[in-house]
């Protein structure tokens, strides 16, 4: 038997809402499987879960606002007897039950007219926030559908094929629209919980920052091309270049990804890269692309419009939250012409991208015009050094000149 509790997603967070439970006593799970609904101020999330098993008992009410760590359930092993709940132990009768007397049979009235039997309710449909609001804005009522989630609960997927298949109406009129809530995001309390968060990475943790300007002639040329003759939702973006070069160059400094706990570094098992994004309104999340160094860029490129989408439209999960192992921030081609970040604790570095601008570069005694980016790295002193985050930007210069490679 495990405890599933309320995970932390971030080292902002202290507490969240418990909105819905996607599961009931004697479901069967497995890892990965989406469980629960948790609402931050960043917004709702979907809780999955880390183990196969069986659902023994739900420990926490939707609506509850429930502390990091707080027990939300319990979670039996295959194979293992789901726990008797203890409450329902102690409400077992404890006193033997007299049987009632016998009843002297009523004088016979006429036979009442049988009423017709209710039909049984089939309750509120189980789906998730993202769900619902995409069902709302195509007209689709989720009780209509048939979901394929665990116990039955209605996806996103299941929305999107019941539109396919033309069970979406017309636009719906505000009157007859289902209201569709934006749950949990409040962008005052983001920003102070940002402020707070980036506050205490400043004060405990002795940031170094390092920089380096990359020539972008080369790899630019390669995306161009790979670009030319594919479809526009398939093309490349410079940011996948940044992403995939930054986890390649991480494989070969480890010590750059990882964790700074109980004072010492602990590395991390895999090159899990937080990305950030600004929300539309305000407010920045950095959910993670896991094993970044593992992806071709086509997937890659796949995975980051995905992650994007998902975090602006609220269908972010929390294990995206839970684990990046390090984090970049780009700010594409309207932003600045560099970032320094703020590590974001327990990790121990951010690395930045600035917008790529054409300058002069010498190249081979020549100055000619070429397009450059900047790119910075925010490093914690305890866990590296000014050499070793020297090598690391190197590195990643070395790898965007050999986009073939990435």
């Amino acid at each position: 038997m495990s405890d599933f509790v309320m995970p932390s997603l971030g080292a902002d967070m202290e507490s969240g809402k418990l909105v819905q439970w996607l599961v009931k006593p004697g479901s069967a799970v497995k890892k990965g499987d989406v469980v629960a609904v948790v609402e931050t101020y960043k917004g709702a999330f979907e809780i999955d879960i880390f183990e196969d098993g069986v659902v023994s008992e739900l420990c926490a009410k939707e609506g509850e606002e429930l502390p990091v760590g707080a027990l939300l359930a319990r979670i039996a092993a295959p194979g293992e007897e789901p726990a008797v709940p203890a409450k329902a132990a102690e409400e077992e009768p404890k006193v033997p039950i007299k049987k009632p007397a016998a009843l002297k049979p009523a004088p016979a009235k006429a036979a009442p007219v049988p009423r017709p039997s209710p039909v049984p309710s089939r309750g509120r449909t189980k789906i998730s926030p993202v769900a619902r609001r995409r069902a709302g804005e195509l007209g689709i009522d989720p009780d209509m559908l048939n979901g394929t989630g665990i116990d039955g609960s209605v996806t996103l997927a299941d929305v999107e094929l019941a539109a396919a298949k033309g069970m979406s109406a017309k636009a719906p009129s505000p009157a007859a629209a289902p209201a569709v809530r934006r749950t949990g995001f409040d962008p005052d309390q983001m920003r102070q919980a940002i402020a707070t968060a980036m506050a205490r990475s400043k004060r405990e943790i002795p940031h170094y920052y390092l920089s380096s300007t990359i020539d972008m002639s080369r790899p630019l040329a390669w995306m161009e091309a790979f670009n030319r003759e594919r479809r526009p939702e398939e093309r490349l973006l410079p940011a996948v270049l940044f992403l995939k070069a930054t986890a390649l160059a991480l494989r070969e400094h480890p010590q750059l990804n990882g964790f700074w706990e109980n004072n010492r570094f602990r590395p991390a098992d895999g090159i899990h890269i937080g990305w950030a994004i600004a929300l539309r309104g305000g407010g920045l999340i950095a959910p993670a692309i896991h094993e970044v160094d593992r992806y071709a860029l086509p997937s890659l490129m796949e995975a980051l419009r995905d992650l994007v989408a998902r975090a602006r439209g609220g269908g972010i999960r929390g294990s995206e939250m839970m684990d990046p192992t390090f984090t970049v921030t780009s700010l594409g081609e309207r932003g600045a012409e560099s970032a320094f970040g703020v590590i974001y604790p327990p990790q121990v570095a951010i690395m930045g991208f600035g917008r790529t601008v054409v300058r002069p570069w010498v190249v081979d005694g020549d100055v000619t015009a070429r397009p450059l980016v900047t790119a910075s790295l925010a490093a914690d002193h305890r866990a590296s050094d000014g050499h070793a985050g020297g090598l690391f930007l190197s590195a990643v210069d070395r790898f965007l000149q050999e986009p073939v490679s990435l």
